[in-house]
């Protein structure tokens, strides 16, 4: 897991709107279309996408899977994942992000699960843990732990941000 960090550089409107923007062009280079999966962000990476014009180029859904129930039956998730690990776990995010690909028609896909707060922490996975989930059409699929400190809003933030920055890498 990744150290704390106060802040990620680049997650203000501005600089999600340019990640985002960055995707587009590269996904719509490769006719790639990309998909989320998303837990504690609520949709906010899809949103993040679709503000951009164009995004139907290389945007094809977005599903925002809050509760056990939802990650099983729109992604996947297995029960026994559920319990053995809980939905913040690197178990949960690969299984998610596979599900969202399976899914959907889509040639990348990102997952997100984490506790944003203000509650919700436990001793192992305190306020601000967050795993993250890549995964490209016919390979394996990646993921990372973060983090990040601050309100609900600035952890929801840095997670969009890199969602997006982990798109960019895994697009080509």
């Amino acid at each position: 897991m990744h150290a704390p960090v106060s802040t990620i550089p680049g997650h203000d409107d501005a600089a999600l709107h340019a990640l985002a923007a960055g995707l587009g062009d590269r996904l719509r280079a490769q006719r790639y279309m990309v998909c989320t999966a998303e837990s504690c962000t609520g949709g906010w990476i899809a949103k993040t996408i679709t503000d951009i014009p164009g995004c139907s180029d290389w945007f094809d859904c977005g599903l925002a899977a809050y509760s056990y129930e939802a990650k099983q039956a729109l992604l996947g998730v297995r029960p026994e994942t559920l319990t053995e690990h809980g939905a913040v776990s690197r178990e949960t995010v690969l299984e998610m992000v596979s599900g969202a690909l399976i899914t959907s028609g889509a040639s990348v896909a990102v997952a997100v699960t984490g506790i944003a707060g203000p509650t919700g922490g436990m001793p192992g996975k305190p306020v601000g843990t967050v795993w993250l989930g890549w995964k490209r059409r016919g390979r394996y699929p990646q993921a990372e732990a973060f983090h990040f400190e601050g309100d609900r809003e600035a952890v929801r933030r840095q997670s969009v941000a890199a969602a997006l920055r982990g798109l960019l890498a895994i697009a080509g």
